[in-house]
């Protein structure tokens, strides 16, 4: 083990990574806050500015995977599909089996420019969390409550409020609704059971109509659909955790791009299109997990040096002061301060594992876990 792979491990540095990450999100959000009022007078502008602000953010997510962990991502897809990449609105849809595939999604957006433009249908209590949940407020993430009959209207609305997006974006979709684990599978083939429909081997069923009701709001604005399909070689089971100390991973992304005209416009044509969907992804898998490797010729988008000049900036600017901060408390401080000081980092330590525990597989939503039906068509 080298001396820079020792010092990714220790703690302390995990601690001024997120101490970098939580100062400069706050501060984002702050800033995202003060455009308040340029909504009223230029939407288009205060749009933009929101794009580059919420990229400070997520853009540290990617540096850590990509620069940090230094986590290869190979893509697999046709050469074809590849000039249109980052060129053209899309609906992304995910398979979701591992603790940093929204990592992997984001570093899909980074390689291609639409990381600061990127959108996902996300959980409404996520849009009270600080950091994430406020920047996503303000770059028009949709949110929904997980009850159709509330989220059919609310969802429509706000991907309406897209149409007239200034930039180029991507519409991110784990159709699965949450992470694979064997007690969701189990439960999902036995919806799919009583449904009559083919059982996967490798996803959960898909629920159709957040997917649906996507195509009927964005046909028009979006032009194709992204079929993309994640695993990790090696059988690797990649994680947050791992991540932040410096472990190396090696993620295979299979996209497909499917041309938007070619998904139905009926509803029930487009939940069958969907479901048949899942069953090509899930013989991806399969050919995965024999041959590891995905069909088609391999393409290796280069790693961009924004994200880690981003990050730069940030360390710079919210370190310097906390550097000086510290020598003039060893220096002048009392031994009460000193404690409370002290504290506060172990205050911010326990953050860090919280936050970090919310990627855990384990500690997933029990969304799914229920005999009630997975797939409500």
């Amino acid at each position: 083990m080298g001396l820079l792979q020792l010092l990714k491990g220790q703690f302390l540095c995990h601690l001024l990574i997120f101490y970098v990450f939580l100062v400069s999100g706050l501060l984002v959000n702050l800033l995202q806050l003060c455009t308040l009022p340029l909504w009223a007078l230029n939407r288009q502008l205060a749009r933009r500015i929101n794009c580059r602000l919420g990229y400070c953010i997520s853009s540290q997510m990617v540096a850590l995977l990509e620069w940090w962990s230094g986590t290869e991502c190979t893509l697999y897809t046709d050469p074809e599909s590849y000039p249109h990449y980052g060129k053209e609105n899309a609906i992304v849809i995910l398979n979701h089996n591992f603790e940093i595939d929204f990592l992997c999604g984001w570093t899909f957006c980074e390689r291609f420019g639409v990381l600061g433009t990127s959108k996902v249908m996300a959980k409404k209590e996520l849009a009270y969390v600080p950091l994430i949940g406020w920047m996503w407020y303000f770059q028009e993430i949709v949110f929904c409550k997980r009850k159709w009959e509330e989220d059919r209207r609310t969802v429509a609305k706000s991907l309406q409020n897209l149409r007239d997006y200034p930039e180029n974006f991507w519409f991110l979709l784990f159709c699965e609704g949450t992470r694979f684990t064997e007690k969701k599978h189990k439960i999902s083939m036995e919806v799919a059971e009583s449904k009559g429909l083919p059982k996967l081997k490798h996803h959960l069923l898909p629920r159709t109509k957040g997917f649906c009701v996507t195509v009927q709001n964005l046909r028009g604005t979006v032009t194709a659909v992204y079929d993309s399909t994640l695993n990790f070689r090696n059988n690797e089971t990649p994680t947050l955790r791992g991540v932040l100390s410096g472990k190396k991973y090696h993620a295979d992304l299979y996209v497909r791009r499917i041309p938007l005209d070619s998904v139905p416009e009926d509803e029930a044509e487009c939940a069958a299109w969907l479901h048949t969907l899942y069953q090509e992804k899930d013989t991806f898998q399969e050919g995965y997990t024999q041959t590891g490797r995905f069909p088609g010729p391999v393409v290796n988008p280069p790693r961009q040096p924004w994200a880690l000049l981003n990050w730069l900036f940030w360390a710079v600017l919210v370190l310097g002061p906390l550097i000086l901060l510290l020598l003039q408390l060893l220096q002048t401080g009392s031994t009460f301060t000193v404690l409370c000081s002290l504290a506060v980092c172990i205050a911010v330590s326990g953050a860090v594992h919280w936050m970090i525990g919310q990627t855990e597989i384990n500690r997933a939503s029990s969304y799914g876990n229920k005999q009630a039906p997975l797939n409500n068509n």
